[in-house]
């Protein structure tokens, strides 16, 4: 079902300068020291940046014009520049293509709801994990995107809906790191995004961890050393189907880690942070609806995970020249039935984004 190889390690190329947001609170002020300036200068960059949401140097007026202007240059480099944005669901989910400093093009997803606003955020440019029914996937992976990259993101994003970009002003909430890639194959760097996100304002965005979604395919290894890193954001682990054999070709990195370690590690994980692990599941017509599939996955989450998971199911999302598409909605909703009666809660995901080809699966920043 498709011929790209696994790509675990990104080709070393592209990432931006040294930037404000790569650093922790403690490296700022040494980077500050540094260049010749005072410790406190490095909370006044953050406080403009984290806390007025702000890259703008000309907007920095407590710092001296010269000092502002070398700090900048220094530690606020330019990194995503915005392309274009193009909006639906009457204007409550805006998908944006960014351009970063070397041409390379990524992009994330605004979705404004009722009750909250989420930012779904890309990792990578591109993706290594070669899932055939995916266009991020199929696309292939250019570069790892820089913590500053991730964070940035965010920050225009929390700007966006304070200054009522998207109707209403507002407050981002959730963050969902579903965009491009694969977030813990850039494991280091989205760790510390994850940091920056949460810290509070100077040192951080200031949104809870417990508002943070890390997604993943399986990298085992990886959800281990996340378990070990004194986080409560939540794990999502994109399973697609609950045998080996179909997942091989479903979720090719499944051929080095197996449905029943990846299940083993999400326990390990929801063991050590009390939190629910979301299981990812894209309902493809004829491919893993069936209704044995649904009684499996069923048992083997109450198995591994008990009250501890969650299915979510994502009727799939067309992508161009796919062979494959979504389960009819009597399919989908047996499936939903036989997982709840195996007592997994279990329900559909709310799809937003489809015709801007902004919705999961879907992303392939194409310029």
């Amino acid at each position: 079902m498709t011929s790209l190889p696994l790509v675990f390690d990104a080709p070393r190329r592209g990432l931006p300068p040294r930037h404000l947001a790569d650093l922790s609170a403690e490296q700022r002020r040494e980077a500050v020291t540094e260049l010749g300036e005072k410790a406190f200068r490095a909370n006044q960059l953050s406080t403009h940046y984290f806390g007025r949401l702000t890259a703008d140097r000309a907007a920095m007026t407590d710092i001296p014009a010269a000092t502002r202007d070398r700090l900048a240059d220094e530690l606020l480099p330019p990194l995503l520049t915005v392309v274009r944005h193009v909006t639906c669901d009457d204007g409550s989910t805006r998908k944006t293509l960014w351009k970063a400093h070397d041409g390379t093009l990524v992009e994330s997803v605004l979705m404004r709801y009722p009750d909250r606003v989420t930012l779904c955020v890309s990792s990578q440019a591109g993706c290594g994990m070669a899932c055939p029914f995916c266009a991020t996937g199929q696309g292939g992976l250019q570069r790892n995107l820089s913590t500053a990259e991730i964070v940035d993101q965010v920050r225009t994003a929390a700007a966006a809906m304070r200054d009522g970009d998207l109707g209403e002003p507002g407050r981002l909430s959730n963050i969902v790191f579903m965009g491009m890639g694969e977030p813990l194959a850039n494991y280091r760097r989205v760790i510390d995004a994850v940091h920056r996100i949460c810290d509070p304002a100077p040192d951080g965005l200031g949104i809870s961890q417990r508002s943070v979604t890390v997604s993943t395919v399986g990298l085992v290894p990886a959800i281990h050393k996340m378990a070990e890193e004194g986080l409560s954001v939540r794990l999502a682990v994109s399973l697609h189907t609950p045998d080996d054999e179909l997942r091989d070709t479903l979720v090719p990195v499944n051929t080095r880690w197996k449905v029943s370690e990846v299940l083993g590690a999400a326990r390990a994980y929801a063991d050590k942070t009390g939190r629910r692990v979301s299981i990812e599941y894209a309902l493809i017509r004829d491919i893993n609806d069936h209704p044995w599939r649904a009684d499996l996955l069923g048992k083997l989450l109450r198995k591994h995970l008990g009250p501890l998971a969650h299915v979510n199911v994502i009727p799939l999302n067309p992508t161009p020249g796919s062979k494959w598409d979504a389960s009819p909605k009597p399919v989908e909703r047996e499936f939903v039935r036989r997982v709840n009666a195996q007592g997994v809660s279990c329900t559909v995901r709310d799809t937003r984004g489809q015709e801007i080809a902004a919705a999961c699966g879907q992303l392939a920043a194409e310029g």
